[in-house]
């Protein structure tokens, strides 16, 4: 069931990125070779009447594509002109190299909505409703009912802004700053204490957090538009983060993660499959749109470039960097499974 809920997972949130791509190059009239859901090797294809494209399922469920004329360096000269890629025009273009990651987070909202319909609108304001007493934060002047505002001087407005902060510290000790009931704003140092759980060390704070949900479609509506907003910015912190190095590459996850976080999350309920597909979807939304070679961010720069510049890129320049890119991509997958795999064992 795990192995099934995984391409599943994987299947939606690659096939409403690649369907984007595909609407708005279908409408935009560029001629389309094969639309295919997975890599590897083809498992079975087929064709539509009077439609040139080829739809296919291939076996690894770990990506997918939107093959389009005018996209090569090589010209396919049994095209017509006006139904290449670079043909079109520049707005065309970039609805057609966007399209994908728009649909992911449109995609993401919408199941965010559903989440909040179901179990209802979780409030993501860091306001600590407990102190334990065995915390050393029991004996400072944080009390019930404070908002987090800052850690380490830096501005926390959602509790999803405030866990990748904990996260991030590692351990060490946390400022905290916070207004109360009576909007004063206190200052507090806390310590950590190091637990083991479930054969894990960690470290805990020694207070808990407001939990309580909200029902109803405004409040879901909102949930849905307030959570896509704070995973993107949980997603920007955390590239910049392992761009200076706070964070290590083995924390990411590949494939192999993937699939371990999608066995563990069925097992407590289709809710939290729904909010994972959500998750990914933001994720993989985000990771495309970055300005990084061979992702749709890489080509959408090579158009704003070719905008500001008023003439078109030279092709082979351009296939070269993707190509580039590419390479270094499936190294650090490469890189990111081998990480996978070692946890395993662990």
């Amino acid at each position: 069931m795990t192995l099934i809920y995984f391409i599943l997972v994987l299947g939606v949130t690659v096939f409403i990125h690649e369907l984007g791509h595909f609407i708005f190059a279908k409408k935009a009239g560029i001629y389309i070779y094969e639309f295919s859901i997975g890599m590897g090797p083809r498992l079975f294809k087929f064709n539509r009447k009077n439609d040139e494209t080829v739809y296919s399922i291939r076996l690894l469920p770990i990506g997918g594509y939107v093959s389009m004329s005018g996209e090569e360096v090589e010209v396919d000269e049994s095209v017509p002109l006006e139904q290449r890629f670079q043909s079109k025009t520049w707005i065309q273009r970039l609805l057609t190299i966007t399209a994908g990651v728009i649909f992911n987070f449109i995609l993401a909202i919408i199941l965010l909505f559903i989440v909040g319909l179901v179990v209802g609108a979780p409030n993501n304001k860091p306001i600590i409703t407990s102190l334990d007493e065995e915390y050393p934060v029991y004996n400072t002047e944080l009390k019930p009912g404070d908002k987090i505002i800052k850690v380490n001087n830096k501005k926390v407005n959602s509790v999803d802004r405030f866990l990748l902060e904990l996260q991030l510290n590692n351990g060490k000790n946390l400022t905290f700053e916070v207004v109360d009931n009576n909007n004063a704003i206190k200052k507090v140092e806390l310590e950590p204490k190091k637990i083991e759980e479930n054969g894990t060390e960690m470290y805990r704070y020694g207070f808990s957090l407001d939990n309580s949900v909200t029902k109803g479609i405004l409040p879901s509506i909102k949930f849905a538009f307030a959570k896509t907003g704070s995973l993107i910015e949980q997603m920007m912190i955390i590239v910049k983060s392992l761009i200076t190095g706070q964070l290590k590459l083995n924390s990411l996850a590949g494939p192999i993660g993937i699939y371990g976080i999608v066995g563990k999350t069925a097992k407590a309920g289709l809710i939290n499959l729904v909010y994972l597909i959500a998750f990914l979807s933001i994720n993989v939304g985000f990771i495309n749109i970055m300005p990084f070679p061979a992702f749709d961010g890489g080509r959408l720069l090579f158009l704003i470039i070719e905008k500001i510049k008023g003439s078109p890129i030279n092709a082979k320049v351009e296939n070269i960097v993707h190509n580039i890119g590419f390479s270094l991509l499936i190294l650090l997958m490469l890189l990111v499974t081998y990480n996978d795999i070692l946890r395993l064992f662990k």
